[in-house]
């Protein structure tokens, strides 16, 4: 009540209106002043000095660096036998089909080897000659590495440098408890794929249609980063990753660190 009574006394004396206010006490200036000039001396610095990481996020999927084909049935007719099992590894000219043609009974081999993804054709289909049968992912032995491929947008992929770092989102394995796989830029392709080339080399029309739905993608081969002290084999954002190993054809998704740019940058023409 003190203060209120002082104040209303104040006002209530018309000469101390023209009075000069103090907003601040000189000490008070100099210790503004000070932290402003502070404050623009560190943006300053930050400009010239400091630099801003931008990324790029995209599809991509787990496979091996010699990609998979597509089996087609050379012959017309009906199958009598499937001879292998999704998952096994085959080697060259093995045999997987036995197909009943008006000439006898035909068999369907493997044109390289590799691992069989998918058997699409079924005891008692019929088969037209160039038909797909199954998939095949091209590989060596079980210890091939993984790779994976990302498929960037046309407009983008020229952003991409060569040894970018990159973290990797697979589908299968839980990024909140095991972390991110690690991974580098290996390649860049120099032109943009067809729906019908990604088919290929993936061997599964529907991934050809989902990594092609945007438009014609351009593939970048991404590396990974080996480590004998996970289970994977491979390096995490986490230290042990996953209890498991990961498996080719498992979908994930791509964040590639892009050239880190300057402040300054953006503000010259």
């Amino acid at each position: 009540m003190q203060f209120r009574q002082q104040a209303l006394s104040k006002l209530q004396s018309p000469e101390q209106l023209d009075l000069p206010v103090r907003f601040a006490r000189p000490q008070g200036l100099l210790v503004l002043c000070v932290t402003v000039l502070v404050m623009a001396a560190a943006c300053c610095f930050w400009a010239v000095t400091g630099s801003v990481a931008s990324t790029l996020d995209a599809p991509g999927i787990l496979t091996h660096a010699r990609g998979s084909y597509l089996l087609q049935s050379p012959v017309a007719g009906q199958i009598t036998e499937v001879l292998a099992d999704e998952g096994e590894t085959l080697p060259r000219d093995s045999p997987l089909l036995k197909v009943r043609t008006d000439r006898g009974e035909r068999v369907v081999r493997t044109i390289d080897a590799g691992r069989l993804t998918s058997v699409t054709a079924t005891i008692g289909a019929v088969v037209t000659t160039g038909a797909d049968v199954a998939s095949v992912e091209r590989i060596d032995g079980a210890d091939d590495p993984l790779v994976v491929l990302l498929y960037v947008s046309g407009n983008s992929a020229s952003s991409v440098p060569v040894g970018a770092s990159v973290d990797l989102t697979v589908q299968s394995v839980p990024s909140q408890q095991y972390g991110v796989l690690r991974g580098t830029v290996a390649a860049v392709g120099g032109a943009t794929q067809t729906q019908q080339q990604i088919t290929r080399f993936l061997g599964d029309a529907q991934l050809g249609r989902q990594f092609s739905r945007g438009g014609r993608p351009l593939a970048v081969l991404v590396k990974l980063e080996r480590s004998d002290s996970t289970k994977s084999g491979y390096r995490w954002s986490s230290a042990d990753g996953p209890p498991y190993a990961i498996g080719s054809m498992t979908l994930a998704t791509g964040s590639v660190r892009l050239a880190d740019q300057r402040p300054i940058d953006w503000l010259l023409p």
